[in-house]
């Protein structure tokens, strides 16, 4: 996985436009199922181009449109400043969670990433 910009031609452009490389990890984010997870690398790698960063930028600017709570950290923590919110989403899809340890800032649980990441299988068509 590199850490690349998005290509120039995604910056530009009209300016109420979605970037091209924005719309791309959307419509990724948006192919996730329900009860399943991707690491924001897992997307970067998905595209084939940027890396984790470039998707979490695309995230925090345009996510609110996609199951934003979909596309996560690689360590299973849960998104700070939106874990309730994720968690209640979590739970109504059934997403694999771990209960979180005693020592765990505000005893929230974690994704339990091997049980609940997906790797765009069978589901994954049109993959670029």
């Amino acid at each position: 996985m590199s850490e690349q910009s998005p290509p120039e031609d995604a910056r530009t452009g009209h300016p109420d436009a979605l970037p091209e490389y924005a719309e791309r990890v959307l419509e990724v984010a948006e192919r996730i199922p329900p009860g399943r997870v991707m690491t924001y690398g897992d997307v970067a790698e998905w595209l084939e181009e940027g890396g984790p960063r470039q998707v979490g930028r695309v995230m925090a600017l345009y996510g609110s449109a996609v199951p934003w709570w979909r596309v996560v950290r690689a360590d299973g923590a849960l998104l700070p400043g939106h874990e309730l919110s994720a968690l209640a989403h979590y739970r109504a899809e059934g997403t694999p969670l771990k209960q979180a340890g005693r020592t765990a800032q505000g005893h929230l649980p974690r994704l339990d990433m091997r049980r609940a990441r997906w790797d765009g299988g069978a589901d994954a068509e049109g993959h670029t």
